[in-house]
């Protein structure tokens, strides 16, 4: 068995379990919870810079991070299923794909920001900067929502839409409406997006 270190809030995490069941390789996959800010937990040694998600393979080594493993996956099963061959698709996705994990970051440092912190030692103008990395990209987003068949930056934009909903309470969906019709479709085509939901 394949095991995932992961956490059920982890939106790279939550890409690579959508990213395994789109492949069929779910039931080689054991997802087993990381707890990456307890220095006893063996992630650590699993992974270096102690990040989730972390995929151990059956010979006890381990690839990271979540744009590793996805690639990785697309290998075991096959190649060329959630990642394209032909490069300008490939790349497409793997623009998107970006775009998807940079909302991540910058959401990521958000929550780092806000709920880490006490308020009056909360940095103001970081929150700004991370914020606006988010709000061009949903911009970008709402202006060509992506298209063609589910890769793994539909995947990845997904999850950021995913976690800005569970984190910043879906505060995104006001002013995104055609984003919204996008989440909902992808949704539907892919079960395993409201499987995998917090």
């Amino acid at each position: 068995m394949l095991v995932l270190r992961s956490h059920p809030a982890s939106p790279y995490a939550r890409k690579i379990r959508i990213a395994a069941d789109l492949l069929g390789l779910s039931e080689r996959i054991e997802i087993a919870t990381a707890d990456a800010a307890d220095p006893a937990d063996s992630l650590r040694r699993q992974n270096p810079l102690g990040k989730i998600p972390t995929l151990v393979l059956e010979d006890g080594s381990s690839l990271y991070d979540s744009r590793v493993i996805a690639e990785y996956l697309d290998h075991l099963a096959g190649g060329g299923r959630i990642i394209p061959t032909e490069a300008t698709a490939r790349f497409a996705a793997l623009r998107l794909q970006a775009l998807g994990d940079g909302v991540n970051d910058a959401a990521l440092l958000i929550r780092y920001e806000t709920f880490n912190r006490p308020e009056a030692m909360r940095y103001a103008e970081a929150i700004a900067l991370q914020q606006g990395k988010i709000d061009r990209a949903l911009g970008a987003l709402e202006a060509a929502p992506p298209a063609g068949s589910v890769d793994i930056g539909h995947i990845a934009v997904a999850c950021a839409l995913g976690y800005l909903d569970l984190r910043f309470a879906g505060a995104w969906r006001q002013e995104h409406p055609g984003l919204v019709s996008w989440l909902k479709e992808f949704a539907r085509a892919v079960p395993a997006f409201d499987a995998t939901k917090v």
